[in-house]
């Protein structure tokens, strides 16, 4: 019985250092806002130093932790061509990895279509989703190295918001990226991106890419 007391009274205190955990969980979300990043990342820094201030001149916010931020970045691609040759997923799979610098997840088919030859379970492309510091170094290299190689490029479409201030952006050539060896490539495929943001609008998050420097134009365009 005495141990049995002891026991009860050693596991107060367990309690109490969870209910203090709880309570500082909250400012340690605040301050995730603005964490700064292992790695320098260039615009994480323009984030914190320009793009907070121009929105909240824009849309009048009073404290910094209401300005929109980029949550993270979730890149797709599909292969209808996998029905006919599997491994090219692999490969698929691989020359995205050199891309983004993360190894994606093979995507699977979740139900069998006998119309176009897919079996359930049969990989039918791949996905990945960024974050942080990965996240900030893509949005940089797709902005400013990968877009202006699009062949008669005018900007990217500023209609292709889902109404909760997220933006998917799809990309016909993955060619368009410096880590492509152009003369290695088995196998050409495009690639939806999306960007999820914070923002309780899309006018907020269209403002937040175009600050980052987003090419939006108002009418719908190809890449390729």
């Amino acid at each position: 019985m005495a141990t049995e007391k002891k026991e009860k009274k050693q596991a107060k205190p367990e309690k109490a250092e969870d209910l203090k955990g709880k309570k500082t969980s909250k400012k340690s979300e605040e301050k995730e806002h603005f964490v700064e990043e292992k790695v320098p990342v260039r615009l994480f820094d323009i984030y914190k130093n320009d793009v907070v201030k121009k929105l909240s001149n824009q849309f009048g916010y009073k404290n910094p932790f209401q300005v929109p931020k980029l949550k993270k970045i979730s890149i797709n691609v599909g292969l209808g061509a996998a029905t006919q040759d599997p491994k090219i997923v692999e490969v698929i799979a691989k020359e995205l990895e050199n891309i983004v610098g993360q190894k994606p997840i093979v995507t699977k088919a979740k139900k069998s279509v006998s119309n176009f030859k897919l079996r359930e379970g049969m990989k039918i492309g791949a996905k990945v989703t960024l974050r942080k510091a990965r996240m900030y170094e893509f949005l940089d290299k797709l902005i400013n190295v990968a877009i202006p190689r699009i062949r008669d490029f005018r900007g990217v479409p500023d209609k292709a918001f889902d109404g909760n201030g997220n933006y998917t952006l799809g990309v016909k050539e993955h060619v368009i990226f410096p880590e492509v060896n152009i003369d290695a490539i088995q196998k050409h495929f495009g690639m939806d991106i999306t960007f999820v943001t914070s923002a309780h609008s899309d006018d907020e998050a269209r403002e937040l890419l175009r600050a980052f420097g987003m090419p939006f134009v108002k009418k719908e365009v190809t890449l390729n």
